[in-house]
């Protein structure tokens, strides 16, 4: 398929989840306490459940991390400073409590060493991250995936950086200076609609980079377009995720 017609199907179906035709009244990061969109607590709301958010099911995660919140006993999990006091039995219980934590050894080592980057690096507060690195996306990225990527576990790989960007982007007060930059986020919904409209291969969506492939193939089909990459995310996710309806 010629990329042009591509292009017009990936705009119809952006045009389509405008219209609601595609689900997702309600996404996943819905389920949050609804704090201050500029505040500390907000982003760390958005940020430490983001990297446990590896092969599960995305509204099971969040609606665990409201649980986790909205609980007196176990909302000390979102302040970094806290958790570091606390013993490593005791963050455990309050992440496996409402399953934030699946894998309670591991995701618990996770959740504890970005604490540890937050305070260490940045005092505590994850908005020092943006602002130093003046909210430029490709500045971010290579911060968290090359510069210091083991002090960010799952939250630097290749799919959650984007979407976790991406989720900041929506769910608090911050602008980038390059948003074309953010790529679409790779997961496997994204892969397979991707695959679905024709825009890699067969042999692409079972080689071991499908994800690069993916962020790769956007990049170069919106490039001088109205749209951006992140643009198509969403509709793509719930394309895949409702069962390809028709594209209209």
């Amino acid at each position: 398929m010629q990329n042009n017609e591509i292009l017009k199907k990936a705009e119809k179906l952006i045009a389509m989840h405008q219209r609601g035709e595609l689900g997702g009244e309600v996404m996943p990061e819905d389920a949050n306490p609804h704090l201050e969109r500029n505040s500390l607590e907000n982003y760390l709301y958005f940020t430490l459940p983001m990297a446990l958010n590896y092969q599960r099911n995305s509204y099971t995660l969040w609606e665990s991390a409201l649980k986790t919140y909205n609980d007196e006993e176990t909302e000390f999990v979102f302040c970094p400073r806290i958790c570091l006091e606390k013993s490593f039995e005791e963050v455990q219980a309050a992440l496996t409590k409402y399953r934030v934590a699946l894998q309670k050894q591991k995701q618990t080592e996770i959740w504890l060493r970005l604490c540890k980057t937050f305070v260490e690096l940045f005092d505590g507060d994850i908005r020092r991250l943006f602002d130093e690195n003046e909210n430029d996306v490709k500045r971010i990225r290579n911060y968290i995936q090359v510069e210091h990527k083991k002090e960010f576990p799952y939250l630097s790989g290749t799919k959650i950086c984007n979407y976790w960007m991406y989720v900041i982007y929506q769910y608090t007060d911050r602008s980038y200076t390059n948003i074309e930059a953010l790529t679409v986020a790779p997961d496997t919904h994204v892969c397979k609609a991707t695959l679905r409209l024709g825009l890699i291969t067969e042999e692409q969506y079972q080689s071991a980079n499908v994800q690069l492939e993916v962020i790769e193939a956007w990049s170069r089909l919106f490039e001088n377009q109205k749209y951006k990459p992140i643009d198509i995310h969403t509709p793509l996710w719930l394309w895949s995720r409702n069962g390809f309806r028709e594209i209209q």
